[in-house]
């Protein structure tokens, strides 16, 4: 038995437990929705991003991939038949499952045999009046050459039979549909009768195609999808500006990548999908037929168009903890000691509040803070451009390499280098992933620095239904480390020592393994050994083996992993006082949090590292401390304690590899549910 697990195959199971929550008849039926529409969301990036890394190493002719040394080959044929069973059970589940219990809640999808006559002369409206004049149908013959189809676009493939005002007959054509039309109609009131219909848009064009053939027979009409390899290849030894690379690079190589998947429709011909496959340079294997719309990710536009509070969770308002609730200064909360936000139960509005405050305080003579996702357009930014207009010293790490937020990155750096920000990309080489804001202000006769550090992201919209920590701290060796760590992000030199803070690549790896091996001799001695860790994923095999060697010892090991593990959990002789599993629930699990036990006296730390091979050894990462004993009992409880009691949303994983729903005994208990109730006096 191999002592790690497949990184692909473990994300792809992560997947699928994202489609269990659709498939979970205990949950609000629009949630149920959202979360196909998820999990259809994480597929196309799953081949985006892994598909498309396994492909390329094929092509690379590399033997072995993974900490587990996988053939590529063998690994993407069992990636295709676990993802042809995953869609097929979407599929089954939208048409089988959904669509039914959606109609019987007066949510209906109307079918085209389904339409009566005045609904049929509306439709035909909008085709005339909404589609006709947007798309572009577009012929395929020598002086037509096959267009280029980018990425994820929707299109159709029209068999035609006929010849056109100039004589050319044509076998088929094209209609690439512009993502500005919804994939969705709502029909108005009126032709609706009770609750709310919506028709398909691939329905109102399989019915008026003919229109955009005047003279010509349409045959067959053929909705599909292609799914490129988004990496953008980029030397960065070599190029004089990253900015300006990617900017160059995001249109090319993102839109028109190798196309790695072409999805269709499951009623297209042999003949016409295997056209489609030579032209788009796809293998017949990377071909998945849907039942249903080739796009599931646009039905979600359904969540927020029916305004059914009563097939949606319960709402909830974030609450401030109780020191920021009637604070008017911050900075003086922060000299009285720490604060810890646990988001989206605690809001984000008192990391945005701080930043706005100092903004403005005459007395704060500047500003520091990384940023990897978040909007150009956001009260973040606002602040701080407006920090910069006050006379503020601003500087912004920005990561402009953050997939799939390039060109909102790239738009923030502009924002803020216009306002006369100090704008940094980070270290060639090195992705700046830190969550960290530092502000100095000057008091007395010198200068107190304040900090943020947290989990998750600068982003205000996330932080809603992200669950993270955050630290807010006047800690005057705490705020030394973030600024020690900003020298090194802005200027040049050796890395510096840090007193509290643990910084990757420069010393988390060691930090970690140094701290599970003090476990190890802890239980050799006769000691109480235990760590509990809860990140996003699990991969790096040095780790991985000193958590064997801790098992081995008699450590007891918790770990909640929401997504990759390649630990093989419960092997007799290896891991068998590991124990992974998984929570899912309303809320996307986001949170890094570690706990040793240190023989009594608990070590906890928040991280915006996971434990990946690229967290610890290529990315500019740090975790933190939590100090305070009321802050630490309450991360512990929270963050941990919750979600091993967790037996609603839990998955344990087993040492074939496989995910096991957690079997339910007694009162049933959600991490999320109880500390959503906690915050709202329940």
């Amino acid at each position: 038995m191999n002592r790690y697990l497949n990184r692909e195959l473990s994300l792809l199971s992560f997947h699928r437990r994202v489609l269990a929550m659709a498939e979970d008849e205990s949950l609000p039926l629009l949630e149920r929705l959202r979360f196909l529409c998820i999990s259809s969301s994480n597929l196309d990036e799953f081949f985006e991003v892994r598909v498309a890394a396994v492909k390329q190493k094929l092509a690379l002719k590399v033997r072995e991939t993974g900490v587990d040394r996988a053939d590529p080959r063998q690994l993407l044929q069992t990636l295709r038949q676990r993802v042809r069973a995953m869609v097929d059970d979407q599929y089954r589940l939208l048409n089988e499952a959904l669509i039914p219990a959606l109609a019987a809640e007066g949510v209906r999808f109307l079918r085209r045999d389904h339409w009566n006559d005045a609904q049929r002369a509306w439709l035909a409206e909008y085709m005339r009046r909404w589609v006709l004049p947007v798309v572009t149908p577009l012929s395929i013959d020598p002086a037509h050459p096959f267009p280029r189809i980018a990425n994820k676009n929707l299109h159709f493939i029209v068999s035609l039979h006929g010849k056109d005002a100039f004589g050319r007959a044509h076998r088929y054509a094209l209609i690439p549909i512009p993502r500005t039309l919804p994939r969705l109609v709502r029909l108005p009131q009126e032709l609706a009768g009770e609750g709310v219909a919506f028709v398909f848009l691939s329905s109102v064009i399989h019915a008026f195609v003919g229109e955009l053939f005047p003279g010509l027979t349409v045959e067959g009409c053929y909705q599909f999808r292609v799914t490129r390899d988004t990496e953008l290849y980029i030397d960065e030894e070599e190029m004089e500006d990253l900015k300006r690379e990617l900017q160059g690079r995001l249109e090319q190589q993102r839109r028109f990548g190798r196309a790695v998947r072409l999805e269709v429709a499951d009623n297209c011909p042999e003949e016409v999908a295997r056209y489609l496959c030579v032209r788009l340079g796809v293998d017949s294997e990377d071909l998945y037929r849907c039942n249903g719309p080739v796009n599931l990710h646009r039905l979600e536009s359904v969540y927020d168009e029916v305004p059914r509070s009563d097939l949606k969770f319960p709402p909830f308002t974030p609450v401030l903890p109780p020191r920021l609730a009637e604070a008017e200064d911050y900075f003086a909360v922060l000299r009285r000691g720490e604060v810890l936000l646990h988001h989206p139960y605690d809001a984000f509005t008192p990391v945005v509040a701080l930043l706005r405050q100092a903004a403005d305080d005459p007395d704060v003579l500047a500003i520091r803070q990384t940023l990897y996702r978040t909007a150009s357009r956001s009260a973040i930014a606002d602040a701080l451009v407006h920090a910069a207009r006050s006379g503020k010293e601003v500087t912004a790490v920005i990561e402009l390499r953050a997939r799939f937020d390039e060109a909102d990155n790239i738009r923030l750096a502009e924002r803020l280098y216009q306002a006369g920000v100090h704008v940094v990309y980070g270290v060639v080489g090195y992705k700046t992933h830190a969550k960290m804001l530092l502000i100095v202000r000057r008091e007395g006769d010198g200068v107190r620095r304040y900090v943020h550090l947290g989990t998750g992201n600068y982003h205000e919209i996330t932080a809603r239904f992200y669950t993270d920590i955050g630290l807010l701290s006047a800690d005057p060796v705490l705020a030394e480390d973030v600024q020690r760590v900003f020298l090194q992000l802005t200027g040049l030199g050796h890395a510096m020592e840090l007193q509290k803070l643990v910084q990757a690549p420069f010393g988390l790896h060691r930090f970690l393994l140094e701290r599970i091996r003090h476990e190890a001799e802890l239980a050799r001695a006769g000691r109480k050994g235990r760590i509990i860790a809860r990140m996003n994923g699990l991969e790096d095999p040095e780790i991985i083996d000193a958590l064997y060697d801790a098992s081995q010892a008699g450590v007891k090991i918790d770990l909640v992993v929401r997504g990759i593990c390649c630990l093989r959990p419960g092997v007799a002789g290896l891991s068998e006082n590991i124990r992974v599993r998984s929570v899912l629930g309303r809320f996307l699990e986001h949170s890094r949090v570690f706990y040793f036990g240190n023989d009594g006296d608990p070590l906890v730390y928040g991280a915006s590292a996971d434990w990946l091979i690229r967290n610890l050894h290529r990315r500019v990462e740090v975790a933190f401390p939590i100090q305070p004993r009321a802050l630490k009992r309450q991360v512990i409880r929270e963050t941990l304690r919750y979600y091993l009691r967790d037996n609603v949303g839990a998955w344990e994983l087993q040492s074939d590899g496989e995910y096991r729903r957690v079997r339910r005994r007694g009162r049933a208990f959600s991490a999320q549910g109880r500390i959503l109730a906690d915050r709202q006096g329940g």
